[in-house]
């Protein structure tokens, strides 16, 4: 179905507008019967608004007209918000078809804006083939199947080439290889502006410890020193960040799962601190990172 410019006020193309109680129908309700539209609802007083529109408008222009983006200053146009049970600002709502089908409050980072968004145009199906072929590959990646996680993550990046999602998966499947040039290399498809995305930032971490990998002798002395000295938390930390650096999440965390159940505060927070740099360079799909989070959760609120 063609989509229909909302007018020239705002973003390139007509894809960002003002608009008003009196013109909510038309601009919000009507339009969304052609493509979702995003109701941003603001006022010139709210800190966040002033981070989270810009942000807002530029995820907006880069979908080219798959979604819209209306703005609602809510102190000239009370009605409306009124009307949706806004109690507090930023708030933003979809409108797909003529109705709300999801809402947001609060600043949102630009990859929670991404992911919201994607969401949204999940109702379309090519928009829900992308998200189900993104799951499909996550699966096969944290199954260890890296070579057909990699053609779809490539198909992905062919129909979407800014999708951080396909992009940071491709970029694990070169680096569970041991190839981490290549997946760097990947990371900067996305672009100098998407470099501080919280999963870029992980597999950049996972590069990061990757080039401090010890050689399999010096891991298996280390391995040793550790079964001989179980006590020795300085011990079992080097081994963790060694195993780290191999790659090997799960029995990285488990030593530092073991040091904190031992001292949680060991070492000023330097185990925990160590834990959470993992989960980072693992991702938040990782069985580590999920299992570990778990048990640290567990360790802190006993």
């Amino acid at each position: 179905m063609e989509n229909i410019s909302l007018g020239p006020v705002g973003g390139a193309g007509g894809n960002i507008k003002d608009a008003t109680d009196q013109t909510f129908m038309a601009d919000v309700v009507e339009a969304s019967k052609e493509a979702p539209v995003l109701v941003d609802f603001w006022a010139p007083w709210c800190g966040p608004c002033k981070s989270l529109t810009p942000v807002l408008e530029k995820v907006v222009n880069d979908q080219q007209g798959k979604v819209k983006l209306v703005k609602v200053n809510i102190d000239e146009n009370p009605g409306i918000a009124g009307q949706l049970g806004v109690r507090s600002i930023p708030a933003v709502f979809a409108f797909d078809k003529g109705r709300p089908v999801d809402a947001f409050q609060g600043a949102l980072p630009e990859s929670q804006l991404r992911e919201f968004i994607s969401k949204v145009l999940g109702g379309t199906d090519e928009g829900q083939q992308i998200r189900d072929a993104i799951e499909k590959a996550d699966q096969l990646l944290q199954a260890g199947d890296a070579g057909q996680a990699a053609q779809i993550y490539g198909a992905i990046i062919e129909a979407d080439p800014e999708n951080i999602s396909a992009i940071v998966g491709l970029a694990r499947c070169y680096l569970a290889n041991g190839d981490a040039e290549r997946a760097g290399q990947i990371l900067d498809m996305a672009g100098p502006d998407k470099q501080t995305d919280p999963s870029i930032k992980g597999v950049r971490t996972a590069i990061e410890l990757m080039a401090d990998a010890p050689k399999d002798d010096e891991l298996d002395q280390l391995i040793d020193k550790v079964t001989e000295d179980r006590g020795n938390h300085a011990l079992r930390f080097e081994l963790a960040e060694a195993l780290m650096a191999r790659g090997k999440n799960k029995e990285a965390a488990d030593h530092l799962l073991k040091i904190l159940s031992n001292d949680l505060a060991w070492e000023d927070g330097k185990a925990k601190a160590k834990l959470l740099e993992l989960f980072e360079a693992a991702g938040p799909k990782d069985p580590a990172t999920i299992e570990g989070r778990r048990r640290l959760s567990s360790l802190m609120f006993a």
